[in-house]
């Protein structure tokens, strides 16, 4: 089950900026947002790190490399093809290979790290959701300890929350 949530409605960007800011320095740093578009002030205000897929898809890009040099040279040298006194073994024909096992492996190995980091298929309890945040507001979800919920709803309403719902438990709203 999880725990309490509180969720701060905004109209302006530096208002949520301002709750997100105050949250964290209370320490409650469980913080989540919602808006209608992207925002980097408030990435910023929550000192979001790197996604790491991009790992993801450089490991499987090298995999990729790598498995196509292997398998056309080893193709090669089981099975090697003489024609007129050229190599066996000549890398820029294996290179079309190892670009299109580059490309592929580094697309399955990207879709693995979003099912992955995305935590995509698991049951998780829906978290409170205001239909608002789609058109022209801004959403400030913070999921405090059990006992703080009043700090963390006085530090939404001071930076200027137009509305402040709280949740205890489990919400399955959508």
């Amino acid at each position: 089950m999880m725990g309490p949530q509180v969720l701060g409605v905004f109209a302006e960007v530096d208002a949520a900026v301002k709750a997100i800011e105050g949250l964290r320095a209370a320490g409650l740093k469980d913080v989540e947002v919602f808006t209608p578009f992207p925002q980097h002030d408030l990435e910023h205000a929550l000192h979001t790190r790197e996604s790491p897929v991009r790992l993801f898809t450089l490991v499987g890009g090298l995999t990729g490399t790598a498995t196509g040099f292997a398998l056309t040279t080893w193709t090669s040298m089981n099975w090697p093809l003489i024609a007129g006194g050229k190599p066996i073994i000549s890398l820029p024909p294996f290179v079309v290979i190892a670009f299109e096992l580059t490309i592929l492996f580094g697309a399955l190995s990207t879709l693995l790290g979003i099912i992955i980091n995305g935590r995509l298929g698991r049951d998780t309890p829906d978290v409170i959701y205001d239909p608002s945040f789609a058109a022209n507001r801004f959403g400030v979800l913070s999921m405090p300890p059990a006992g703080r919920e009043a700090e963390a709803r006085r530090i939404l309403e001071e930076s200027g929350a137009e509305d402040v719902q709280e949740a205890a438990g489990e919400v399955t709203h959508g």
